[in-house]
C-alpha cells in the first residue's frame, strides 16, 4: 500500500488502520459512483462513518485523498515472474479480471475516463499506466528470450488481446454471475492464456 500523502495526525495520537481502510474504500466507492464531480471530503466522510475532521487530519485535499485511495485500493497490473510465459500471462490476466470484475470495477472505469482531467491525479495515473505497460511487455520479452514464443510475435498485439480479452470478459459478465467469476478468476485466465498461446505457437498453415 502507498504511504498516505498527508499524514499530519495529531502528535501522540496513533492512527487507526481500520479507520484508514474504511476511508480508502469509501473514497473508491464515492469516486466510482459519482466520478470527480461527485467526489467531496464530506461525502467520503459520511460514507466511511467518520467525522470530516478525521479526513483532514490525514489528507489536506481531496486530490491527495483520491490519489492515495487509488494507489492503496485498486488492483495493480504488476510484473510477475513465475518462470514461464504461460504462468506470467495467467497472473496478468487474473489481475485484469480482478480489477474489472471486483468490488472496485466502477472506480477503475471512472479512472480510465476521468484521470487525465483531475489535477494531481493525472500525473500519478500516467506514471502508473507507464509502469504497468513496461511490466507487461517485460513478461512477453522474457518468454521470447526463453523460446516459448517465436521472436516474430507482436508483443503489442499479444498483450492487447490478453488484456482486452480479460477486461471485456469481466465487463460483459452478467451481474448475477459476477460472484462466480470473482471467486475463481484464475480459471478463466488460464483458458484465455491457453487459447492465445496455441494461436501464437501453432505452425503456419496448420489451420489452427
Amino acid at each position: 500500500m502507498a504511504t498516505m500523502s498527508a499524514s499530519a495526525a495529531v502528535p501522540g495520537r496513533p492512527r487507526d488502520p481500520q479507520v484508514d481502510r474504511r476511508i480508502i474504500q469509501a473514497a473508491l466507492d464515492v469516486f466510482g459512483d459519482g466520478g470527480w464531480a461527485g467526489f467531496a471530503m464530506e461525502t467520503v466522510a459520511r460514507r466511511a462513518g467518520v467525522g470530516k475532521a478525521s479526513l483532514y487530519l490525514r489528507w489536506s485535499t481531496k486530490e491527495a485523498l483520491l490519489t492515495d485511495a487509488l494507489a492503496a485500493g485498486l488492483v495493480r497490473v504488476s510484473d510477475v515472474d513465475t518462470g514461464t510465459l504461460r504462468g506470467d500471462m495467467v497472473e496478468l490476466a487474473t489481475q485484469m479480471l480482478e480489477l474489472y470484475a471486483g468490488p472496485s470495477s466502477r472506480t477503475a472505469l471512472r479512472l480510465n475516463l476521468e484521470a487525465g482531467t483531475i489535477p494531481g491525479v493525472a500525473e500519478h495515473y500516467e506514471a502508473m499506466r507507464a509502469a504497468q505497460v513496461v511490466a507487461a511487455r517485460a513478461i512477453v520479452h522474457r518468454g521470447i528470450e526463453r523460446g516459448e514464443v517465436p521472436a516474430t510475435v507482436s508483443v503489442t498485439l499479444l498483450l492487447d488481446t490478453l488484456v482486452g480479452g480479460a477486461m471485456m470478459h469481466a465487463l460483459s459478465t452478467p451481474p448475477g454471475k459476477r460472484a462466480i467469476l470473482t471467486a475463481d478468476t484464475a480459471s478463466h485466465a488460464r483458458r484465455l492464456v491457453e487459447f492465445l498461446m496455441h494461436a501464437v505457437t501453432a505452425p503456419v498453415g496448420s489451420g489452427a
